[in-house]
């Protein structure tokens, strides 16, 4: 007989869920960047090491929304890690909204021991399960996370939910009907690298 899901059963699922995503935050990212790197840097200025890391021409108003703070805002973020030399200008741009940046070898340094040791933790928490309980519980996180936003007002809307847990293939975007934002960026560079090429070959 099939149970019947009461308002009991979805608390106690959602607390689950807002217990786990509590854990994640706090013990797998807040706690090991404080390991990695003391106060000198900030979980959101680490986002936007690794938002750089994977794109190379940035428009402020993308990460804006990747921070979730004003256009002003995110562009004293960059000029901030800029200073600090944990991120660095590639040529200046006349249009002011788009930026290019790379890692310097410090910032690169700093986000490999930080992906170091958020594995050796992750590994010691995930190590008392089952690959295969593993991979069912991500699938059905994705499938549930997409049947909250499948039916919201932005359907096709560009995501940038996993913010540093970017992955190729994204069950998440199938499900809630969502464009992956590093994916679109991906498109759009090999556009314009063969759109460049062509324009050299007829030259």
């Amino acid at each position: 007989m099939t149970e019947e899901l009461t308002a009991d059963l979805s608390n106690e699922f959602l607390s689950s869920a807002r217990v786990f995503a509590w854990s994640v935050r706090e013990i797998m990212e807040r706690a090991v960047l404080r390991e990695v790197a003391g106060d000198k840097l900030t979980f959101s200025q680490m986002k936007l090491l690794y938002l750089v890391a994977h794109t190379d021409t940035l428009r402020i108003g993308d990460a804006a929304a990747f921070l979730n703070v004003t256009c002003a805002a995110a562009s004293k973020a960059v000029d901030k890690l800029v200073r600090r030399k944990l991120l660095r200008r590639v040529s200046p741009q006349e249009d002011r909204r788009t930026i290019r940046l790379a890692l310097t070898e410090t910032s690169r340094r700093l986000m490999e021991a930080y992906q170091r040791a958020r594995d050796i933790r992750a590994r010691a928490a995930f190590d008392q399960f089952a690959p295969e309980e593993l991979r069912r519980t991500s699938e059905l996180l994705d499938r549930l996370a997409g049947a909250f936003v499948a039916g919201s007002s932005e359907p096709d809307a560009v995501c940038m939910q996993c913010e540093i847990y970017f992955r190729d293939r994204c069950r998440f975007g199938e499900f809630g009907r969502r464009n992956c934002f590093y994916q679109r960026h991906k498109s759009q560079c090999h556009s314009l690298t063969a759109s460049g090429a062509s324009e050299r070959e007829v030259e």
